[in-house]
C-alpha cells in the first residue's frame, strides 16, 4: 500500500507551516497567504533569516553586532553586563508590590530619554493608571509609548513593527493570552506560548524584550520552567516592603557575570542606586549592646557588612525555642549544637533567636563565626569589643575555616576602618581563631 501523502500548508510570507488551513497564519498573521505543499512542511527560517536545521560552518557564519546600550542605571548595567542587548529576552521575577514595574518604567523612561524608542505593554493596568504613574516618577517623554492589552498578538506585532522598537517591556507574561492555546491567562501552556512567541519574536529583530514574571508562594518565578530556559538574562527583585531596601540579583545570564548583584533604596520618586552599600544594613547600630555582631558578608562578588543578632533568654518551656529571619533555621540549630558541645555550654533551657538585620537573606557560609559571637555575647550579656567584624566557617568539630573570597573581605574591613578583624586567617598582628574555644578566649577571657 503507497503511503499517504501529507498535506501540509505553507505561509508565503515566512514559511510558516500548519497541518490545516486556516485565513491567518498562525507564525506571522498574514491573511490568505497559507498554500497547500505536498510532501511535508518548508523549513521554518531562522532568527537569522537562514533555513534553520541546517548546518553550516560556524566560522563562515557573518555573525551579528550585540553590542548593547545602556540603561541610563549605572549599576544595573553592571549587573547585566553592559547594558540590555538587541534581539536579547530578559525574566523579571519578584513578588508582588516589591517594585517590578517601578523599577521598569524608571528603566523606559531612562531609555526614552536617550533617544530610543520604547514601548511599555502592560496586561494589568490601564493607560490612564501608567500615566498617573509615570508623572509620579517623573519619566514621561515622547520616546515612551505604552499600550495596555492581554493580547500576546498584539505584543507580538509590536516587537515585529516597522520601525522596530529599541526595548519592548510585557507586563506581566502571567496576564497574557495566545489565541489558539488552550487554558487561562496564567496558565502554563499559556505562559509557555506567550512567551515562545514573544522571544522568538525578539530574536528575529533587533528590540530587546523584558518580561515581568510572577512568583509562586515559595518564591519560584510560576509557570513552567522552560520559561527561564527561554530567555537570555533572568533577574530577581528581593526585599521586605516594610523596608527601604530592594535587592537585584542575577541568576541566569547569557551576555554577563551571574554572581552580580544591585542594591537599590525605594523612594517616592521611584527606585534609586545605592553607589556604596558596605555599610547600609547596619542602620543605628548600638556597639554596647549584647549579641550584637558585625560580619563581612558576600553576596556575589560586593562585600558589605551586615550585623547578626542573637537574643538567648530563659525558657519555661519543655522545648526551649528556636528561631531564624534572614537565614537559615537549620543552620542556626547546627551552631547551637556545636558551641554546646565544643565549649561544654548548657543551652537546653535557653530560648535562642537569630536574625539579619535590614531584613536581608544571606545564605554565605562565612555567616557562622558572626552568628556565634553573636550568640555567645547575648548568652554572656556581655557586648562585643567595639569595631569588631567575623567572618569564617565553622564545621562539625567546632573549627573555624576560612569563607570564600578572604582577601575581598580583609581589604573592605581595612577600608572601612573595622578591628579588631577576626578571621581563621590572622596575619599581621589580628587576632586568630582557629575554633570555637579560641573565639571564645578571644572575646570573654
Amino acid at each position: 500500500m503507497a503511503a499517504k501523502t501529507k498535506r501540509t500548508f505553507v505561509c508565503a510570507e515566512c514559511g510558516g507551516a500548519s497541518p490545516t488551513w486556516r485565513g491567518q497564519c498562525p507564525r506571522c498573521g498574514a491573511w490568505n497567504t497559507l498554500a497547500e505543499k505536498l510532501g511535508g512542511p518548508a523549513r521554518i527560517p531562522g532568527p537569522d533569516g537562514l533555513p534553520s536545521g541546517l548546518p553550516i560552518v560556524l566560522g563562515d557564519h557573518p555573525g551579528a553586532d550585540f553590542k548593547p546600550f545602556p540603561t541610563g542605571i549605572d549599576g544595573l548595567d553592571r549587573v547585566l553586563g553592559g547594558g540590555l542587548t538587541p534581539g536579547g529576552a530578559v525574566l523579571l521575577g519578584g513578588e508582588p508590590g516589591i517594585g517590578k514595574s517601578t523599577l521598569l518604567l524608571q528603566l523606559a523612561g531612562l531609555a526614552a530619554a536617550a533617544g530610543r524608542r520604547v514601548v511599555y505593554v502592560s496586561g494589568e493596568e490601564s493607560l490612564p493608571q501608567l500615566k498617573s504613574r509615570a508623572e509620579r516618577l517623573g519619566v514621561l517623554h515622547d520616546g515612551l509609548l505604552a499600550a495596555s492589552t492581554t493580547d500576546a498578538g498584539a505584543a507580538v506585532d509590536i516587537l515585529g513593527a516597522s520601525p522596530a522598537p529599541d526595548l519592548v517591556i510585557l507586563d506581566s507574561v502571567q496576564t497574557m493570552h495566545a489565541a489558539g492555546v488552550e487554558g487561562p491567562a496564567g496558565s502554563v501552556s499559556q505562559v509557555r506560548a506567550v512567551a515562545a512567541a514573544c522571544v522568538e519574536a525578539a530574536k528575529r529583530g533587533d528590540a530587546c524584550l523584558i518580561l515581568v514574571g510572577h512568583v509562586t508562594k515559595d518564591g519560584q518565578i510560576a509557570g513552567p520552567k522552560l520559561l527561564e530556559h527561554m530567555v537570555d538574562t533572568v533577574l530577581y527583585l528581593e526585599g521586605e516592603r516594610r523596608h527601604l531596601f530592594r535587592i537585584l540579583r542575577v541568576l541566569k545570564n547569557r551576555y554577563g557575570p551571574t554572581d552580580e548583584l544591585l542594591v537599590m533604596e525605594m523612594r517616592e520618586a521611584g527606585l534609586n542606586e545605592v553607589p556604596d552599600p558596605s555599610t547600609f544594613f547596619l542602620g543605628d547600630r548600638d556597639p554596647a549592646v549584647s549579641g550584637s555582631a558585625v560580619v563581612m558578608a558576600m553576596e556575589g562578588r560586593r562585600p558589605f557588612a551586615v550585623e547578626v543578632q542573637a537574643l538567648a533568654a530563659k525558657s519555661f518551656l519543655s522545648m526551649p525555642r528556636r528561631a531564624a529571619l534572614g537565614l537559615d533555621v537549620g543552620r542556626l540549630h547546627l551552631l547551637l549544637a556545636v558551641l554546646e558541645k565544643r565549649l561544654r555550654l548548657n543551652l537546653g533551657q535557653t530560648d535562642i533567636y537569630a536574625k539579619i538585620g535590614g531584613g536581608l537573606k544571606i545564605a554565605d557560609p562565612g555567616l557562622d563565626l558572626g552568628i556565634a559571637a553573636a550568640v555567645l555575647s547575648s548568652f554572656y550579656d556581655r557586648p562585643l569589643p567595639a569595631g569588631a567584624v567575623f567572618w569564617g566557617e565553622v564545621d562539625l568539630s567546632g573549627r573555624i575555616r576560612p569563607a570564600a573570597a578572604h582577601d575581598t573581605r580583609l581589604k573592605q574591613a581595612e577600608r572601612l576602618g573595622y578591628g579588631p578583624i577576626i578571621s581563621p586567617d590572622g596575619g599581621k598582628g589580628r587576632p586568630k581563631a582557629d575554633n570555637l574555644g579560641d573565639l571564645a578566649r578571644l572575646l570573654f577571657s
